[in-house]
């Protein structure tokens, strides 16, 4: 099984403990790149597909590293829609 496979069904199980490392990960393996917006852009992150432009926003979770459960849904949710997962 390979890490994308293994952080897929991870994902799929809405684990509490899913970072935003793990999740920048996945995305770049599905071919989306991040992109940060200028000096003011914050913690807003926004994931760029490379060949679809298709764009997912996530704010990068702090002081923990971790995503909340809302961002774990609509990620899930979103990669359906693409046909990814």
């Amino acid at each position: 099984m390979s890490k994308r496979d293994k952080l897929v069904k991870k994902l799929l199980t809405r684990p509490r403990d899913f970072t935003y490392d793990e999740a920048k990960t996945l995305l770049s393996q599905f071919g989306y790149k991040e992109e940060k917006g200028g000096r003011t852009s914050g913690s807003r992150v926004a994931f760029v597909h490379i060949k679809t432009k298709h764009i997912i926003r996530l704010h990068k979770p702090h002081p923990q590293n971790y995503l909340r459960m809302y961002q774990r849904d609509e990620l899930i949710q979103t990669l359906r829609n693409q046909g990814v997962i």
